[in-house]
């Protein structure tokens, strides 16, 4: 077994488990907020991982591949938790009594008109 097979095996391993705690956290913790992170963090985390054992293994025409999936879910997984936890925030979904700092609803007080 060469370097590269050990390499890939732990990041393949490091990669599924991070996405299955983010799983559990998701099925799990109890708020909109919470869930949020549990959606996105291990979940990108966990597939960044894959996406390296798996490159690890192949040659580098394919891996370039690779590379631009784990970009495009870095840019993508945050911008879709801000939308809806911004949602969430709008229907009272969020219990505003758990936020330490509520940036929205203090912003939302000070100029009515933003939604």
């Amino acid at each position: 077994m060469s370097w590269t097979d050990v390499l890939s095996a732990i990041c393949l391993i490091g990669g599924a488990l991070s996405c299955l705690f983010g799983a559990i956290g998701l099925l799990t913790f109890p708020d909109v907020t919470a869930r949020l992170q549990a959606a996105t963090k291990p979940q990108t985390l966990g597939l960044i991982l894959i996406l390296i054992g798996t490159g690890v293994q192949l040659n580098l025409g394919y891996a370039t591949g690779l590379i631009l999936v784990g970009l495009f879910q870095m840019l993508t997984a945050p911008v879709l938790a801000q939308l809806v936890g911004r949602a969430a925030y709008r229907t009272d979904s969020v219990d505003r009594d758990t936020l330490i700092v509520d940036e929205l609803g203090e912003r939302i007080d000070r100029e009515p008109g933003v939604r």
